[in-house]
């Protein structure tokens, strides 16, 4: 039985943003008693801010919190998002589409993909986004909540969402406060450990103020606070595999309001279009040696669909992760254990991640290493899932009209990832991996959207005694139909969730 004694009583959050505030309201949530939970923060640091887009299973946290779905997008300026579109990154010229949800529904005991390949290869069937309902949506700009009959081509798509992060976190510390969380304004001056153990134990703020704990968890961003510039962990560099180092960040007005995240690649990276209610979110992600600073907001400047709504705002970084997520009574939650560029929209759920790993290896005052060490293996693994799966964007290019994109096409990749390339590449098959958030929906777009063909089908397909191209056909007209009885994007909002 759980001795009493050895709970841990006083929590502390350092750093207040998404990070923060989202820990702050997934603790309040899960802790009814016996734990103080104070976040530290102080308003003349500023966030990053960049985490805008989501992926599905931010769903699940908000459900979790028993947030009302369209009081939070009223809240947060919020819209939907069934997927991304990607322009010019495997050739220029060339566009395709990152879907939530599945191609079709399973039809034959070979999966519906390798009836795809061979009906494509005999001319015989549309591009691949043709059969997702995502798309047949998306490009329609319509959205509707999908159905709940498992028979209906609308139950196969998913959905995430487009928000202010900012507003979101204004949001959960209302949530959080009003759960008992203290919130102390101040800045930090310095972190105190345990002589021996090395543990943090206190935190001294700018006005003399001391804030102690036994947990802490770190959610100070790029700064890393504790984790790094206290703990000393470390840091995995993978800038190898993923040049883009730098950011610049400004908002537009709004001219078209789709359910869908765009990323347009550039020479020397890529930008991003976010759609919210009030204004659109823009930035060019790229690497600072093959571009310099100036032109690359010059860049997405040339490219907003409106007029600029503030100053472009330059963010620093280097892709890679803390070589502990958990280092002594410190957990790194957000960008304080790395951080990995926002292609894949995947800023918000690695700290939803975080949180979810932290209630599920829970500590005592023990800080048993057995468990901190299967919380840092999981981290590790889930991250790394999500690197690969960036990282093929990059590599699988075709695009040779600059340096950028020659160094990409040509560098050598994890043996982790190169294992699925080679596999794809040669039957089709999608391998499953350990903590892989993105499914195989998601790696068969990108194979297929940036030309990785396979050499050949399943070999079951030739005992195959089916012929799947009146199937595909119907599935793809059955799609259209149904997309186009949805409300637009813009109609839904207005009617369920229009910000005030």
């Amino acid at each position: 039985m759980s001795d009493g004694s050895r709970r841990i009583q006083r929590i502390v959050i350092v750093g207040g943003g998404s990070a923060g505030w989202m820990t702050a309201a997934a603790l309040s949530r899960s802790i009814d008693r016996d734990c103080a939970i104070t976040l530290v923060e102080s308003d003349e640091i500023g966030i990053i801010g960049v985490g805008e887009a989501t992926i599905p299973p931010i769903k699940l946290f908000n459900d979790m919190l028993g947030l009302n779905e369209n009081d939070f997008l009223r809240r947060t300026n919020g819209t939907f998002k069934v997927g991304i579109q990607f322009v010019d990154w495997g050739k220029l010229g060339h566009r395709y589409f990152h879907p939530f949800g599945s191609y079709g529904r399973p039809f034959d005991l070979v999966q519906i993909q390798h009836h795809w390949q061979q009906a494509h290869a005999q001319g015989k069937a549309a591009e691949l986004d043709e059969y997702c309902m995502a798309w047949a949506a998306a490009k329609l700009g319509r959205f509707d909540q999908p159905a709940q009959d498992p028979r209906s081509v609308l139950s196969t798509f998913l959905y995430a969402y487009h928000f202010e992060a900012t507003l979101y976190a204004r949001l959960l510390r209302e949530f959080a406060e009003a759960r008992n969380v203290t919130r102390v304004e101040g800045k930090i001056l310095g972190v105190e450990q345990h002589p021996h153990s090395g543990f943090v134990e206190r935190l001294r703020l700018d006005d003399g103020r001391v804030v102690e704990g036994e947990l802490f968890i770190d959610c100070s961003g790029l700064r890393a606070l504790l984790i790094e510039q206290t703990l000393k962990t470390g840091f995995e560099d993978w800038s190898n595999w993923l040049p883009c180092n730098r950011a610049v960040a400004v908002p537009c007005e709004n001219t078209e309001l789709a359910p869908y995240t765009r990323s347009t690649a550039h020479v020397a990276g890529w930008q991003w279009r976010i759609p919210l209610q009030h204004r659109t979110g823009n930035g060019h992600v790229y690497s600072s040696n093959f571009i310099s600073d100036d032109e690359a907001t010059a860049v997405l400047l040339r490219n907003l669909d409106g007029k600029a709504l503030a100053e472009p705002r330059p963010i620093r970084f280097t892709a890679g992760c803390r070589k502990l997520h958990w280092n002594k009574n410190v957990i790194a939650i957000g960008l304080s254990s790395g951080f990995l560029e926002p292609l894949e929209s995947t800023s918000i759920h690695l700290i939803q991640a975080g949180i979810s790993k932290l209630l599920a290896y829970f500590p005592d005052r023990d800080f048993d290493p057995l468990v901190t060490r299967e919380f840092n293996r999981v981290a590790l693994a889930e991250v790394e899932r999500i690197r690969d799966f960036i990282i093929l964007h990059y590599h699988l290019t075709g695009r040779d009209d600059s340096e950028l994109w020659r160094y990409c096409a040509n560098m050598s990749v994890p043996e982790s990832l190169q294992y699925k390339i080679d596999h794809f590449r040669h039957y089709g098959r999608i391998l499953p991996g350990e903590m892989d958030v993105f499914g195989p929906s998601s790696w068969l777009a990108v194979h297929i959207g940036q030309m990785n063909w396979p050499q050949r089908n399943d070999p079951l397909l030739g005992y195959r005694n089916f012929n799947a191209t009146g199937y595909l056909e119907q599935l793809r007209a059955s799609m259209a139909n149904a997309a186009q009885r949805m409300p637009t994007h813009q109609a839904y909002i207005d009617r369920h969730c229009k910000a005030g």
